[in-house]
């Protein structure tokens, strides 16, 4: 089955993930009894994840011809002889009006009846909330016959919660098993070891005693000898190492006390270090967000100082008409630390714009890539955005969502980097605006990697 990208804005990208089966039309019947069959229209409803009876209604109010679908047997038909190309470009108009996103574009919406018997489009992707044109013949079809809600979100992640415990518990029971093989390969050992070992005292015994037992019976000295030989070898077993199984097992409690004690402190250590370097990290985002203060003294003064300095080198040198290529040059040069270099770009690029955050995000993603290489500088260009943020206009916040689309569509940031950097901020309950605004997406990309998964 031929597919394409759903949404004609969409055609000529090849690695976009939603597609749709191309539409296949049969002329069936003569004279006033012609209808036009759209054969695979099931298949295309589902992949825009919209009931087939609302795309033929649609064909009908467009072409005002009757239409119908027939939802037992799957089959769809319009009124008329009408051509394949035109059929699709009226199903891309349904796709502008009641699938895709009237903010980023994305086709993953769902359609929602609000309590006026208004209908709107919720986007999963960067929960931006359409208004579709009730003037359109369409929405009262769709009011009278409502799509059904979406359900079992919650069980779904339930069931996905117990599999990984499950999971969980294998691997323990797996490890459980491991440590008693182990064991009973060390039982096994230790106990070969005390056979050996006797085997040996009694030999030795036997070898002091100096002859057999009925030359020991007939000799009073021989015998006496024998006695003082043995204990001798008495006292000779008594300074060997003890091999029995309680003493092993002794040995390694002892050995591994030490080594959890050792591990302990180390363990102490790093939390202090970790909020440590939290800290310093905190203060380094902070520091580039804040204004300087007005005189400018202190540690946040000079930390001002310096990133102002940075703020200054890089708006000169994108003033002078510089390209990507000469700019990642530019910031190689830079004295400063990363994450103040990416934060001073980062506001050099955007400073000032409001409304329209997004697109002007899209026009200039080239100069941010130039600076973003590998998962790290992923997580610096996060922080950036999060301090650009802190100080910019309300309407720019509003589309920090679509900016995080934006840059991920743009292969400039990773899924897995996005949601670590969401769960770190929402440690404790934290939750700044920015924070607040990007969930919807940040969901949208966790559902999708879970689904993934399920594939």
């Amino acid at each position: 089955m031929a597919l394409q990208n759903i949404g004609a804005s969409n055609s000529d990208d090849a690695f976009y993930r939603y597609k749709m089966p191309k539409m296949i039309t049969k002329i069936e019947g003569r004279g006033n009894g012609i209808k036009t069959n759209i054969v695979n229209m099931v298949d295309i409803a589902k992949a825009l994840a919209r009931p087939a009876s609302y795309t033929t209604k649609y064909f009908g109010c467009e072409l005002g011809a009757q239409s119908k679908f027939d939802e037992k047997t799957g089959v769809s038909l319009v009124n008329g002889a009408h051509d394949t190309a035109k059929l699709a470009g009226l199903l891309e108009n349904f796709i502008k009006k009641y699938v895709q996103c009237y903010g980023c574009g994305n086709p993953e919406t769902e359609i929602i009846i609000t309590k006026t018997q208004m209908l709107t489009l919720k986007c999963a992707a960067c929960g931006y909330v359409s208004d579709v044109d009730m003037r359109d013949k369409l929405t009262t079809f769709i009011l009278k016959n409502p799509p059904e809600q979406k359900k079992g979100a919650k069980d779904k992640k339930a069931m996905r919660r117990a599999e990984k415990e499950r999971l969980k518990e294998g691997e323990a029971a797996d490890e459980e098993q491991k440590k008693l093989k182990k064991e009973t390969k060390k039982k096994g050992a230790t106990s070969t070891k005390d056979g050996a070992s006797k085997a040996t005292t009694t030999a030795a015994k036997k070898k002091a005693g100096g002859g057999s037992d009925e030359e020991r019976s007939t000799s009073p000295v021989g015998s006496q000898n024998g006695d003082a030989n043995a204990d001798n070898g008495d006292d000779d077993v008594q300074w060997q190492t003890d091999t029995s199984l309680e003493a092993a097992q002794q040995r390694i409690q002892e050995q591994l006390s030490s080594v959890t004690a050792e591990m302990v402190m180390l363990s102490t250590n790093e939390p202090d270090q970790e909020k440590k370097s939290e800290k310093a990290n905190k203060e380094l985002t902070n520091g580039s967000a804040k204004q300087v203060d007005k005189n400018g003294a202190g540690q946040n003064g000079s930390l001002a100082n310096s990133y102002n300095k940075l703020l200054v080198e890089i708006k000169s040198n994108l003033s002078k008409g510089s390209n990507p290529t000469q700019l990642q040059t530019c910031l190689g040069s830079l004295t400063g630390s990363p994450q103040e270099v990416m934060t001073a770009l980062f506001e050099a690029l955007f400073e000032g714009v409001g409304k329209g955050f997004s697109k002007e995000v899209g026009k200039k993603k080239n100069y941010l890539a130039a600076a973003v290489k590998g998962e790290d500088s992923q997580m610096l260009l996060l922080h950036a955005v999060e301090a650009f943020c802190a100080k910019c206009s309300p309407d720019a916040v509003k589309e920090v969502a679509l900016v995080l689309k934006v840059l991920y569509d743009g292969d400039l940031l990773e899924e897995e980097t996005i949601i670590k950097w969401y769960e770190k901020g929402s440690v404790g309950g934290k939750s700044s605006q920015v924070l607040k605004n990007v969930k919807p997406f940040v969901e949208w990309l966790q559902s999708a990697e879970s689904e993934s998964e399920e594939e």
